[in-house]
């Protein structure tokens, strides 16, 4: 191991380590070359807000991973990554952001230097961080190397948490507890939304106690009124009116890991219709928890929320929940399984997920969700303990 401030313990490295590589030889590639910030840290323990220059990790079918990146970056990875130096790579910056030289052609060089010029090397095709111009750049360098697509290989392996990593959201849940609360009480008629958002930042990264926040993927999500009506819009200067509900989809952020939590306030009094759909919704949450056992699958949560909405005569189409864990902007969700009816991901313990079955109407939006554990037997456990319902502030 190397410098103490890697996040984990050289146990959970190489278990992280060996299921990829796992997962590697069943699909036949000799090193898998990867550009998500996630991917990197939770191979390497990598932390640094560096994701808008070409970087990443390259894994073999032996040895430590090396990390790499901008030679500036690289002091940052020495800092973060459990690796000892010599697995540590930073080009010059006569390739970032050039018209004459690409980052590409750096990596090239350390992908010959590791034997793999006529490899099979697996790439995030499907990532945000890796360009299209980055891939043809790569391939004209390797021109007798093989890649081969290995978008979400490593999502895959993150899908079920050790018990490090369950600690961690539950401190991330604690944070998570804090910032809704905040949210719910501070929101009033007349506060500025841009206002109550800094009280929401401030309550997320101040923490609880010793257990400190961290930024968290999403910014906050605060629309009100007809802007609820959407799922992802964020908040502007104006003031919070009555009659309208406002959700807040939030998350409290430790080490990377979140814990989202969403919860919506109404100010003043609400229609009847939210009120009959609230019902729906917190009956149906149930019912998905009690599906979100070992052994059944993701659809089987959705159609047991489903269900429940049939019967009070709401539809609802689109998933309802994903992983979720370690994770950098633009999105904290892992992106693999789907709580949704064509998913038939099997549920095993340890997995967690962002249980989001939110409602979002013609003229207002209801956001209620949970994250939960998969457990050894029982139903899904929820990580944080706020009131499940719609909270009216007359």
């Amino acid at each position: 191991m190397g410098l103490p401030n890697a996040p984990f313990g050289a146990a959970e490295y190489a278990r992280r380590i060996a299921k990829t590589r796992a997962a590697m030889e069943k699909v036949g590639i000799d090193a898998i070359f990867v550009t998500d910030p996630s991917n990197q840290a939770w191979l390497t323990g990598y932390d640094g807000w560096s994701f808008y220059v070409h970087q990443g990790v390259i894994l073999t079918k032996e040895g430590d991973p090396h990390w790499w990146g901008r030679y500036m970056d690289s002091l940052g990875a020495l800092r973060t990554c459990w690796m000892e130096a010599g697995t540590i790579h930073g080009y010059a910056d006569k390739y970032v952001q050039s018209t004459v030289h690409h980052p590409m052609q750096d990596l090239a060089g350390h992908l010959r230097a590791l034997g793999l010029e006529g490899a099979r090397i697996g790439v995030e095709m499907e990532n945000y961080y890796y360009s299209a111009k980055a891939h043809a750049v790569l391939q004209a360098e390797l021109p007798n190397a093989t890649f081969v697509d290995a978008t979400a290989l490593v999502n895959w392996q993150r899908l079920v948490k050790s018990g490090e990593e369950v600690a961690f959201i539950r401190n991330a849940a604690k944070i998570s507890e804090k910032v809704i609360r905040t949210a719910i009480e501070k929101a009033e008629p007349g506060l500025r939304k841009n206002e109550l958002v800094a009280e929401i930042f401030h309550a997320g990264i101040t923490g609880v106690g010793d257990i400190w926040g961290d930024y968290p993927a999403i910014v906050p999500l605060t629309p009100s009124g007809l802007d609820a009506t959407a799922a992802h819009l964020t908040w502007n200067g104006a003031p919070m009116r009555s009659g309208e509900a406002t959700f807040f989809e939030l998350s409290g952020c430790y080490r990377r890991y979140h814990a989202p939590l969403c919860r919506t306030v109404y100010l003043g009094t609400p229609p009847a219709e939210m009120l009959e759909a609230e019902k729906a919704q917190i009956e149906g949450i149930a019912a998905g928890l009690d599906a979100a056992r070992a052994g059944n699958r993701t659809c089987d949560i959705a159609n047991a929320f489903l269900g429940v909405l049939k019967k009070y005569g709401i539809k609802r189409e689109g998933r309802m929940g994903y992983p979720i864990g370690l994770s950098y902007p633009p999105d904290w969700g892992e992106r693999t399984a789907s709580i949704r009816t064509e998913d038939e991901t099997v549920l095993e313990p340890g997995m967690v997920f962002h249980f989001m079955p939110a409602l979002w109407m013609e003229s207002w939006g209801l956001e209620t969700t949970e994250t939960i554990l998969i457990t050894e037997s029982g139903p899904a456990e929820p990580f944080c303990n706020v009131e499940r319902k719609l909270f009216i502030k007359d």
